[in-house]
């Protein structure tokens, strides 16, 4: 994911929490903890994030 501008939500706030990070390169997609950007990209393709992101919104993983 070298050189990828990465994205956290809109929602995230200043004070830390539990947030993520997405960033694009080709058809990859790389996930990231936002406290720790030097840390593990996990990658994955285009149609699985875009399914697990619609599993968010509709709130299949809301605890």
């Amino acid at each position: 994911m070298e050189g990828a501008t990465w994205r956290k939500s809109s929602r995230s706030n200043s004070s830390g929490g539990a947030c993520i990070e997405l960033a694009c390169s080709g058809d990859l997609r790389g996930v990231r903890d936002s406290k720790n950007p030097t840390g593990p990209v996990l990658r994955f393709g285009q149609v699985r994030v875009e399914a697990f992101l619609n599993e968010i919104r509709t709130g299949r993983h809301d605890g």
